[in-house]
């Protein structure tokens, strides 16, 4: 018998005869008890298998979907997870996982809370329902966690033709969303009372909060593990490069992520797969980049390492004219020769790296003007670059006392 459990087929047909019980309405108590008596561990690739196979045979999606919870509060503490790959610190998984630490935290607080109803007071109401909901408004956040998920990993399991689990975990993911919504909403409600409150507990936020941290061990139990064996180093370095479009779930990873063993080309590129540049404190198109540097209240010129001008901002107001003929120009040409010494200073300071930043500020035309050189380096320290930085200071010298009122007067046409 025991080379028979050890036996991954009779394994999977053991653990989907299982799964089909409880879809012929055996209660998970017993078909639990089942599991433990027969099989004690499954793999979790295996796990994913059976869904995937149980779909593949007829079981409509919707039927998995609603199975979801029941076989994965049967599997709980009995998928082995001794197979599974270390996730290195700041991989998208361990992003993932860090994620899930942050949820789970306010999930048990989020219960806590409700368990507290109860014994709060009239005059307690108002200011119990603000920390829930505001508990709640932060479980919302799972919402970036899940659509990470869908649009960065889940294609790439579709196209390892593994499409089960994710179609299963998407539908939980809308579910959850619309619960945490509902909750919300009901939060919201101008002259909510404490007895409205009590009777949606078991029917909506017990259910939600479980829902949520059910998820978490889905995810941990089985999806991360079999990602981490499915997917190549690049997949997760497309993944990791496009993670900041949707953002991060109340975590904030303080390790940048450099994967061994990725081709250079792949590792310095920082175009995403829609066009987009990224960096890494977000990402935006190509004109969106051009309206910002457009948009800020002063002149901007790059300078290149090898003292090459290379772009220049094109605010409607300019405080110094430049054309595109500067382009590709050595810097020290773009200035009197009166003031080329002080900029041959500037560049071989900043290259030395004795100094990093040269401010000045002159009066022009009745205006105060501030510039301002910045040296732009790597990580490493190594020279990229100057920054030229021209700002019309006239108006902000004026400035008194405070405006806290909003106001366009100051806008100009």
């Amino acid at each position: 018998m025991s080379e028979l459990i050890n036996n991954s087929k009779y394994r999977k047909e053991q653990l989907k005869h299982l799964i089909l019980k409880l879809h012929k309405g055996e209660s998970a108590d017993s078909v639990r008890k089942e599991l433990v008596e027969s099989l004690k561990n499954i793999p979790y690739g295996e796990v994913v298998e059976v869904e995937q196979e149980l779909m593949q045979e007829g079981l409509p999606e919707e039927e998995v979907l609603k199975l979801c919870d029941v076989h994965g509060s049967v599997l709980e503490g009995n998928v082995d997870l001794s197979g599974a790959k270390a996730i290195p610190e700041g991989h998208p998984v361990d992003v993932f996982q860090q994620e899930n630490v942050e949820l789970r935290k306010v999930a048990e607080q989020a219960k806590q809370q409700l368990y507290e109803l109860p014994r709060v007071s009239e005059g307690e109401f108002k200011t119990y329902v603000l920390k829930l909901e505001s508990l709640f408004n932060q479980l919302m956040d799972v919402d970036k966690h899940y659509q990470r998920k869908e649009y960065l990993v889940f294609p790439y399991l579709e196209k390892n033709e593994i499409t089960g689990p994710p179609k299963v975990m998407w539908g939980k993911h809308d579910e959850i969303r619309d619960q945490l919504k509902a909750c919300i909403t009901i939060l919201k409600t101008p002259g909510l009372k404490q007895e409205d409150l009590f009777d949606s507990l078991e029917l909506l936020f017990y259910v939600t909060v479980q829902g949520l941290v059910d998820m978490i061990k889905k995810e941990e139990e089985i999806l991360f593990p079999m990602a981490m064996d499915v997917l190549t180093t690049e997949d997760w370095w497309n993944i990791h490069k496009q993670t900041l479009e949707y953002g991060f779930s109340l975590y904030d990873p303080n390790v940048e992520w450099k994967p061994e063993g990725l081709t250079e080309e792949a590792a310095e590129s920082n175009i995403t797969s829609d066009g987009n540049i990224q960096l890494p404190s977000g990402s935006f198109s190509a004109e969106e980049i051009k309206a910002i540097l457009n948009s800020v209240p002063f002149d901007m010129t790059f300078v290149d390492k090898n003292d090459k001008v290379k772009y220049f901002t094109q605010g409607k107001e300019r405080i110094f004219a430049r054309s595109r003929s500067i382009i590709n120009r050595d810097v020290r040409l773009c200035h009197p020769p009166g003031s080329t010494h002080i900029v041959e200073k500037i560049l071989e300071d900043f290259k030395s790296g004795k100094a990093s930043h040269a401010p000045f500020w002159i009066q022009m035309k009745g205006k105060f003007i501030k510039i301002e050189y910045f040296a732009l380096r790597d990580e490493n320290g190594n020279y990229l670059g100057t920054l030229e930085v021209s700002q019309d200071l006239s108006e902000n010298r004026s400035l008194e006392g405070e405006r806290r009122i909003l106001s366009y007067t100051d806008e100009k046409e």
